[in-house]
């Protein structure tokens, strides 16, 4: 297929084209490496990002101060075999000479997260301006077979015509429930989705706050009330009232072996892990370095499970892997535990039993999960955070239920993305491999594990544009 956009002033190139969509670390991960990897066979290469920069994302996009890198900036980079280059990058230009709390006293660096956009952001420019890459800024919204390759439209009324077609859309979402959502959908102080611009201004200064989830980004709405002047109360509730926890006092290096004699089942390898945290603690280090080896060693592991299993750790020990797995920014830590101690910030494990909205006032019954007394409490504003709702990322955007209508997406089976096969090409409803379409980034952790994290991503799009590059060559071979 001739690879084009159509406009009227451009030409059609004789070069396979690769559509990109979604130019945040996943798909301008992809984008990047491709290019290295292919060198003078590289393909044409657009990328559909609506926002003006690319490498920024939703993660990286934003402009709160209080919103940082929750790794220290030595373990994050684009580069998998270059781990300090973003550290070095800061270093070359200064990066955060107006953020005096970016270095902590042990030396490592949280710098805010739109440092790290702007890091990747740098990488690409010298691409897109020699034309080597495409941002095209546009929304998708419709993505067709057409002969053996693909015909994308979008809201800028272009048609691109694409022989490999590359998803690395953005997060899901949060869903709020649906009871809550009924009833309070109309009250100006419900916060359905925290990641929108600007969707904590409405928030007052002595306003009685809820937050539904107690993850990284509720620990990051409660930092960003907290810069912006919030003194009233907040009360954090989530089914086990668990609290993302934070780095480790000085850095270590993981701890464990995992992949060698694999656990084949969910309570084999909670069991696994428990014993090594003992192994480590013996040994002078904190469970830090074992979760960090289990996220090294993820890819691995989790192939090594069977899918009902993995299922199991989804359903039932997926918050606690969570709350070790994503730790909070020491800047933000301090902010909650400042909170915690003057008595501003409570944290439950409660459900949202019942909700009325009385006036501006909203009145909340919650049900604890250790007790049959229900507790009524009046907030002035609700929050959800209860982070992406991958199950259901095929209604988040229509293009995305359109190619699963025509079989080629399909959940997968653990709810945690779109299904794909060990190469991370699409599947079908019924197992059908689309080869010529393929997920990049956290959409495809089901199949690939821990895909979360920002080195195991930057080590995904590497991954991905081998295989791109390798299925170019193919083509051109025969």
């Amino acid at each position: 297929m001739q690879s084009q956009i159509q406009t009227p002033t451009e030409q059609k190139s004789q070069r396979p084209l690769v559509a990109i969509i979604g130019g945040g670390v996943s798909g301008a991960g992809v984008a990047y490496h491709l290019l290295k990897l292919a060198g003078e066979d590289a393909p044409d290469i657009v990328v559909f990002e609506p926002r003006p920069m690319l490498g920024r994302g939703l993660a990286y996009d934003t402009a709160d101060p209080a919103h940082r890198i929750n790794v220290p900036a030595a373990k994050m980079s684009l580069q998998p075999d270059d781990v300090e280059e973003f550290q070095r990058w800061i270093e070359a230009n200064n990066a955060v000479r107006d953020d005096p709390e970016a270095a902590r006293e042990n030396g490592q660096l949280f710098p805010r997260r739109r440092v790290f956009g702007d890091y990747v952001g740098s990488l690409l420019q010298p691409f897109l301006k020699s034309g080597a890459i495409g941002h095209r800024r546009a929304t998708v919204t419709g993505i067709h077979r057409r002969g053996n390759g693909w015909a994308i439209l979008d809201d800028k009324g272009g048609l691109t015509e694409a022989d490999i077609v590359a998803i690395a859309t953005s997060h899901p979402p949060p869903v709020a429930p649906g009871r809550l959502a009924a009833i309070l959908g109309e009250h100006p102080r419900f916060i359905a989705d925290t990641t929108k611009s600007g969707a904590l201004e409405v928030v007052r200064p002595h306003d009685r706050v809820l937050v539904i989830g107690n993850g990284l980004t509720a620990a990051d709405v409660i930092a960003s009330l907290a810069r912006n002047g919030h003194e009233g109360p907040v009360t954090a509730i989530s089914r086990r009232g668990l609290r993302s926890r934070g780095h480790a006092a000085v850095p270590q290096e993981a701890f464990g072996d995992f992949i060698s004699e694999p656990a084949l089942s969910a309570i084999a390898l909670l069991r696994l892990i428990r014993q090594t945290i003992r192994q480590a603690t013996e040994q002078g280090q904190s469970w830090h370095a074992v979760i960090d080896q289990v996220r090294g060693q993820g890819h691995d592991l989790w192939r090594s499970l069977p899918v009902v299993e993995r299922r199991r750790i989804v359903r039932h020990l997926r918050p606690y892997w969570d709350v070790h797995r994503f730790r909070i920014a020491p800047q933000v830590e301090e902010v909650l535990d400042a909170a915690i101690e003057a008595g501003r910030l409570e944290i439950l494990a409660a459900s949202v039993a019942d909700a009325k909205a009385e006036g501006e006032a909203i009145h909340i019954t919650l049900q604890p999960r250790h007790a049959r007394e229900k507790l009524e409490r009046t907030f002035d504003a609700v929050l959800v955070t209860t982070g992406p709702a991958h199950g259901g990322i095929l209604q988040t955007q229509p293009w995305l239920g359109e190619l699963a209508r025509e079989g080629y997406l399909a959940l997968d089976p653990t709810g945690l993305g779109l299904a794909c096969s060990e190469r991370s090409e699409a599947l079908g409803p019924e197992g059908t491999v689309i080869s010529s379409l393929l997920i990049s980034g956290p959409l495809a952790r089901g199949t690939f594990g821990e895909l979360m994290g920002l080195p195991q991503i930057t080590e995904h799009t590497v991954f991905v544009a081998r295989e791109i590059a390798e299925k170019l060559k193919a083509v051109s071979a025969g």
